[in-house]
């Protein structure tokens, strides 16, 4: 019983709930440190990778000036690919396609490092001519990149739908109280259910104060008087609503 009137109370009073404490935020110096270390990070990597895709695109046979674009193509390829994977939601159209060359990106870039300092240091040599399959490779990276781009640029993104859910009718505090003694009432055939004050106005649609100038006119008795829950009535002996009314 005293269960019961427990679960009522906290139905009651939802505030009792404790509060899950906010995350404080971070040092005004680390946001700031992460907000300008990321593009000038950025800005030194695409630097330090330029060269080597430069020195790639001259020993595949392009101009030395006409080289630098393939720095230029890799950068742009990995930072369109990083945002249309980031943009496009979970399982829409592209977005696997935009995640898998934004990798291939990354590793195109890595790639060129060694491959490049593995020249520029002996251990590969150009002489009498560069390696076919060097020049096969990435001659065709410009080409490529720019057939992915289109593709990623002609992938419509079909925003889908949420399902509709279907809310059940939602019950009213008499039927909660009705229900709550029906349960207490199975679980515990024997043991006497006794009812506040505020669920004997809920059970006859009255306000608690009614039910109190009912006790006091005799037409409903407590049954006993709790020094925390103040009177509480037995359903058996209570009038039907004609009669107390």
């Amino acid at each position: 019983m005293r269960d019961r009137i427990s679960r009522l109370m906290r139905r009651d009073n939802p505030g009792s709930t404790p509060l899950a404490h906010p995350t404080a935020p971070a040092p005004w110096w680390v946001r700031a440190f992460t907000t300008a270390g990321r593009p000038v990070i950025a800005i030194v990597v695409l630097g330090m990778c330029a060269p080597g895709e430069h020195h790639l695109a001259v020993l595949a046979g392009w101009d030395s000036r006409l080289a630098w674009g393939m720095a230029g193509v890799l950068a742009a390829y990995a930072g369109i690919a990083a945002a249309v994977a980031s943009a496009r939601p979970k399982g829409a159209p592209g977005k696997r396609s935009a995640v898998t060359g934004a990798f291939m990106s990354l590793g195109a870039a890595m790639a060129a490092q060694p491959v490049s300092h593995m020249f520029v240091t002996g251990h590969l040599s150009s002489e009498p001519r560069t390696p076919l399959a060097l020049v096969i490779a990435v001659s065709c990276v410009p080409p490529l990149v720019l057939g992915h781009l289109l593709h990623l640029a002609a992938t419509p993104v079909r925003a889908t739908a949420p399902t509709p859910v279907e809310q059940a009718p939602k019950a009213t505090e008499q039927d909660e109280t009705l229900r709550e003694m029906e349960e207490q009432g199975s679980e515990q055939p024997e043991a006497p259910r006794f009812l506040t004050t505020r669920e004997v106005a809920v059970l006859y649609g009255v306000k608690p104060s009614t039910v109190g100038t009912w006790k006091d006119r005799g037409k409903v008795t407590p049954a006993l008087v709790d020094p925390g829950l103040g009177n509480l009535y037995d359903p058996e002996t209570l009038p039907s609503l004609a009669s107390a009314g």
